[in-house]
């Protein structure tokens, strides 16, 4: 491999001009052979028998030249960058521009290059901290919904439904007193209140009684998923079979020993206490490294390439598709569930992505100008706490995450201590 040349078309692009010596390719053209040849048919010979001279007699001479030149131009094309002294930050575009067995190859390669980064002012940023502080009322709010979580359903026969009781209902839904899909069921059970049906449903059921027949009469909404049903108004004819109330524990020494491991009331109220504090704390400190973060980005000029914004987007669409895998679902069906193109969908990373790649970049450049270093000691350490928190094997986790993206990783977080630092925040 050689690169031939190096020419900057543009603020963070440049043109690479590379070239594969005829040696090589000829070797990688001899391994595309002993690959495909016993898959490939040539009168007089046996399968996979056939010489590589007849076969490019039979074939064309190029026949093995596509596979030949991908085996090769990706490791040419990193040794390039390299040699450039490129910093690249998306994929770069290839373009072949001549292919001859006796030659090599040429080809060239966009490269689009991380942008000349300036930050000042990183130092001294002055801001406020406040700690939202925890009250009694708090406290039984979080012990109120330990209750709820913890209560049993139970037969009401007395009196009619209200907000908070699940109901076994039938419903038979209509538009223009006919039918639609999906807006039939028999026995089906609706907590009131949970905002599970469309407006204006769970509203309409409450007040009414066991074995009554009703309509429900509502209007679907406008961006509803169900294209012929969208702003469309609606009639269930609705039958009322059951109605289950909430049975709430007390809430005293029993019910603490019930939802925690304390023996009495005082005792749970203090560590949740102690936790929303904590919590609290966390929260403070969280808005106080987003609002230095954010002073830092402000005072940092740079031409930042949209493909970085792009590459970023791309790695956000990933993660949201892996969640969704977990869930049992793809990135198609959720698209198709939700109405949304695939475009549109990519449009509502792009504020975040866009900040997200300007404080990477800010931070780097703190870490350059302060010369922030990362021994292996630390890597190590840190390589150790990821493989407790998956309770992974540390080697394992070292094969997931290359050590330079780790260095890089951590390097960036004492940037960001470092502006902790040597901020002047005062309390509130």
């Amino acid at each position: 491999m050689s690169l031939i040349n190096t020419n900057k078309l543009d603020t963070n692009k440049y043109e690479l001009t590379i070239k594969v010596d005829a040696e090589s390719f000829g070797k990688a053209i001899d391994k595309a052979y002993k690959q495909n040849v016993k898959k490939i048919n040539v009168p007089g010979f046996r399968q996979g028998k056939a010489p590589k001279s007849m076969v490019e007699k039979l074939y064309g001479e190029g026949v093995f030249f596509e596979d030949a030149i991908n085996e090769l131009y990706p490791a040419a094309l990193a040794e390039a960058i390299e040699e450039a002294k490129l910093e690249v930050v998306a994929r770069p575009e290839v373009d072949m521009k001549s292919v001859e067995k006796a030659d090599g190859f040429e080809f060239t390669a966009i490269c689009i290059v991380k942008p000349e980064v300036e930050v000042k002012d990183y130092k001294g940023v002055k801001t406020e901290k406040t700690v939202k502080a925890v009250s009694d009322e708090d406290v039984d709010a979080r012990i109120d919904a330990m209750r709820n979580r913890n209560s049993r359903l139970v037969d009401v026969t007395d009196r009619a439904a209200q907000n908070g009781d699940t109901v076994v209902i039938d419903f038979d839904g209509y538009v223009d007193d006919v039918a639609f899909d999906g807006g039939k069921a028999e026995q089906f059970s609706l907590e009131l209140g949970s905002g599970q049906f469309i407006p204006g449903f769970e509203e309409q059921v409450e007040g009414k009684t066991i074995g009554e027949e009703f309509d429900v009469n509502v209007e679907f909404p406008a961006e509803y998923q169900a294209e012929e049903l969208k702003g469309k108004a609606a009639t269930f004819k609705c039958k009322l079979h059951e109605i289950k109330g909430k049975e709430l524990p007390e809430i005293d020494d029993e019910f603490a020993k019930d939802v925690s491991e304390f023996d009495t009331l005082v005792e749970l109220k203090a560590d949740i206490k102690a936790k929303m504090e904590e919590t609290a704390q966390k929260e403070a400190n969280d808005a106080v490294e987003n609002t230095l973060i954010d002073a830092v980005i402000e005072n940092m000029t740079a031409e930042i390439p949209v493909e970085m914004n792009e590459a970023r987007i791309d790695d956000m669409v990933r993660d949201f598709e892996y969640r969704l895998q977990s869930q049992g679902m793809n990135i198609d069906t959720y698209l198709q569930y939700t109405g949304m193109p695939m475009e549109s969908f990519r449009q509502t990373f792009e504020e975040q992505a866009a900040k997200q790649v300007k404080i990477r970049l800010a931070l780097e450049k703190i870490v350059e100008l302060e010369n922030i270093t990362i021994s292996m000691e630390d890597v190590d350490a840190e390589y150790q706490k990821v493989a407790d928190s998956y309770k992974m094997d540390v080697e394992k986790v070292k094969s997931f995450i290359p050590v330079e993206d780790f260095t890089k990783d951590l390097a960036v977080n004492k940037a960001i201590d470092l502006i902790k630092d040597n901020a002047v925040i005062t309390e509130a």
